[in-house]
């Protein structure tokens, strides 16, 4: 498989990237921020879904960033900052718009009622797989709420 490099412009490109990172886990330490660069990253390691549903009992995980370009601001809900190895799964990635303007909340919802929102001056976000896919018999699933 060759590695996955996507970028996102408006909210149907933030779907697909979404349905691409669902399930991606990560710690606490693996998000930054650079008020500067006005740019936020997270280092996960994402469920390759591309290749689950094409049957076998084995599945497979995948090093990626997912950067967020143009970022004004940066809130997180239910995530202790001072517990660096806490792991986090993510479960989508939503842009709301603010009126009619380009700009809005990108939100990346996460297990267990979490939330990281980021203020953006407009959609600007690239998923690429950087590192090495290692195997897994574990499946995400979920239950019906």
């Amino acid at each position: 498989m060759t590695d996955l490099k996507l970028m996102a412009l408006d909210a149907e490109d933030v779907a697909i990237v979404s349905a691409h990172v669902q399930d991606g886990v990560f710690k606490t330490k693996d998000m930054a921020y650079q008020p500067r660069g006005r740019q936020f990253s997270l280092a996960i390691n994402r469920f390759v879904w591309e290749e689950a549903n094409k049957g076998g009992k084995s599945f497979e995980r995948r090093r990626a960033a997912i950067v967020f370009k143009r970022v004004e601001a940066v809130r997180l809900s239910g995530i202790n900052r001072n517990d660096a190895e806490e792991v986090n799964a993510l479960l989508a990635i939503r842009f709301t718009p603010k009126g009619e303007g380009p700009d809005g909340t990108m939100e990346l919802t996460l297990a267990g009622g979490k939330a990281v929102q980021l203020d953006v001056e407009c959609i600007e976000l690239q998923l690429c797989d950087i590192g090495g896919a290692w195997e897994t018999t574990n499946r995400p699933e979920h239950s019906a709420s």
